[in-house]
C-alpha cells in the first residue's frame, strides 16, 4: 500500500500532492491539497456562552433558569440551587389558595435584627415579599413566642439566617432554637448562610446543616434576595 509523503515533503502545492503516490489521485481537479485537517468549532464554545443551559466558559455555571423566573428576569442560578429550591417553590404554589399568607418568615438571631437581618429584610420588602419579621411584627407586651407562633402558621416559606450569631444562640437553646424546630417540621425551609460556613453550622445543628440553601459568600445579599423574592411570589 502506497504511503503518503507528506510529513515529509508537505502537500502545500498542487504538483506536491501529485506527486505524492498516496494522495495524486485525490489531487486532480481540486487544485491545491492540504494534508491537514480542518478544525471544528462547537458554537458559543470560545465566547462562554451557554448552549443547553450550561456554561461552557468555565466559569460559575450560573446558567440555569427555573420554571418560575421570568423570560426577562436577569436573575441567574446553578443547577444545584434549583434542585434546592424546587420543592419549596412547589410547596409555595400549593398554599398559593390560603387566604392571609406572608409570602416570608424570617428567623434570625437577636443580635443581627439591626444588621443583616434588617438588610434582608429590606431587600426582600422592596422586591415586593412580605416578610414576617419579629422586629416590626410584635407588639410591645406581646408573648414573643406566641406571636412567633402565629407568623410560622401564617407564612408560606421560612428562612433562617445562619449567622455566627444564631449559631450562639442555637447553642444556647433560646427562642431562635424554638423557631428552628418549628421550621425543620415542615418542607419550607431555606437557609442563608452569612459571614459563616456550612461546616460551622452542621457543627451546632447537623439537621439544619443537612438542608442546602444560599450563602453570602458566593453572592451578595440583595441576589440572595432576588432569588428568594422569585421562589416566593406567585
Amino acid at each position: 500500500m502506497a504511503r503518503c509523503t507528506a510529513p515529509r515533503y508537505g502537500h502545500r502545492t498542487a504538483s506536491g500532492a501529485a506527486a505524492c503516490p498516496a494522495c495524486s489521485s485525490r489531487s486532480r481537479g481540486y487544485g491545491s491539497y492540504s494534508h491537514s485537517y480542518p478544525t471544528y468549532t462547537t458554537p458559543y464554545a470560545s465566547s462562554g456562552r451557554s448552549t443547553g443551559g450550561r456554561s461552557s466558559g468555565g466559569g460559575s455555571g450560573r446558567s440555569v433558569k427555573p420554571r418560575w423566573s421570568g423570560a426577562g428576569s436577569p436573575v441567574m442560578y446553578t443547577p444545584s440551587e434549583v434542585r434546592t429550591l424546587t420543592p419549596v417553590r412547589e410547596n409555595v404554589e400549593k398554599r398559593s389558595a390560603v387566604p392571609d399568607l406572608r409570602d416570608v418568615f424570617l428567623c434570625h438571631a437577636w443580635d443581627d435584627r439591626n444588621g443583616a437581618a434588617k438588610e434582608l429584610h429590606d431587600l426582600l420588602e422592596t422586591r415586593g415579599v412580605s416578610v414576617w419579621f419579629s422586629e416590626k411584627d410584635v407588639l410591645l407586651g406581646s408573648s414573643l413566642l406566641r406571636e412567633i407562633d402565629k407568623g410560622l402558621a401564617k407564612s408560606r416559606v421560612g428562612i433562617v439566617l445562619v449567622t455566627p450569631a444564631l449559631l450562639r444562640r442555637l447553642k444556647g437553646e433560646g427562642i431562635a432554637d424554638k423557631e428552628l424546630s418549628a421550621l425543620l417540621a415542615r418542607d419550607l425551609l431555606v437557609p442563608i448562610v452569612h459571614n459563616t460556613t456550612y461546616e460551622d453550622l452542621r457543627d451546632v445543628s447537623p439537621l439544619l446543616g443537612s438542608r442546602s440553601g444560599l450563602s453570602t459568600a458566593e453572592e451578595p445579599m440583595a441576589d440572595v434576595a432576588a432569588k428568594l423574592a422569585e421562589l416566593v411570589v406567585l
